[in-house]
């Protein structure tokens, strides 16, 4: 059951620190909820029907009382997080803040359920080794710069995208090939289990290790026309290059598939 005012949840935070020994004040200072405990640090609950950037301004300016300082918002009944997020998100935002979390979850027939998510305190992020080398090889092995910052809900040209484009090319200009004349011609070792794999459907099987393009490998090299024709213009370093001199080497002419 979803709640009216933000003033309903502070009964239950109340309740819950009480239990825990605290003695609690409401609106002290401008402060929503003021919990005491004796030799602690005060406690400081900020109240909010719904997680928002509002409550998280409001909530920093409390650390300037106490290092202990939460946002309390109410649980929806489906227990799904607001703005498409997962509370997990939203726990480690909070982290990162200082701050703690609790939610308040109210039904019918029984009392409100106060639980706390994250506790507030300093946060420090592991780096992943590998999540950084992953980031820096997928744009060290594009060749150019084709997507739109912020885009969604449309197809990425990935380094991936473009091996498999690369593939595309000289199937397009040759007819079937081996795997083996592709890894020569595109310079990539895997070339065989991109092949295998056909995650886009782009290439068909004729024979053991020969393979040819299907009619959704020769859409996909009208919609990229635009990196092959990047890749023929000479403007680019590395594997675009190697492409390009690679058609160029073993066809006599750069052919856009367009």
């Amino acid at each position: 059951m979803a709640i009216h005012r933000e003033t309903e949840l502070y009964v239950p935070v109340k309740a819950f620190l009480e239990r825990l020994g605290y003695e609690v004040r409401g609106e002290v200072r401008h402060c929503d909820l003021v919990a005491v405990r004796d030799g602690e640090a005060p406690v400081i609950v900020e109240l909010k029907r719904s997680f928002n950037l509002p409550l998280l301004v409001q909530a920093v300016d409390r650390l300037k009382h106490t290092d202990r300082v939460y946002v309390a918002v109410e649980m929806p009944a489906n227990g799904r997080a607001p703005h498409g997020l997962a509370w997990s998100d939203l726990s480690r935002l909070c982290r990162m803040l200082g701050l703690g979390l609790m939610t308040v979850r109210f039904y019918k027939r029984k009392l409100p359920a106060v639980d706390v998510l994250c506790e507030p305190g300093p946060y420090g992020p592991r780096r992943s080794k590998k999540a950084a080398l992953l980031l820096m090889n997928e744009f060290r092995e594009r060749s150019g710069d084709y997507n739109i910052g912020g885009s969604s809900r449309r197809k990425l040209v990935t380094a991936y995208r473009e091996k498999a484009l690369q593939c595309a090319y000289f199937l397009h200009l040759h007819g079937p090939l081996s795997t083996r004349r592709l890894r020569e011609l595109t310079g990539n070792g895997r070339a065989a289990g991109l092949l295998q794999k056909n995650y886009y459907r782009w290439f068909r099987r004729v024979k053991t290790g020969v393979y040819e393009l299907t009619p959704l490998g020769e859409d996909a090299l009208m919609t990229y026309a635009h990196v092959i024709r990047d890749w023929n213009s000479g403007r680019l370093s590395g594997a675009g290059a190697e492409i390009a001199s690679a058609s160029q080497d073993d066809s006599g002419s750069a052919g856009d598939p367009d």
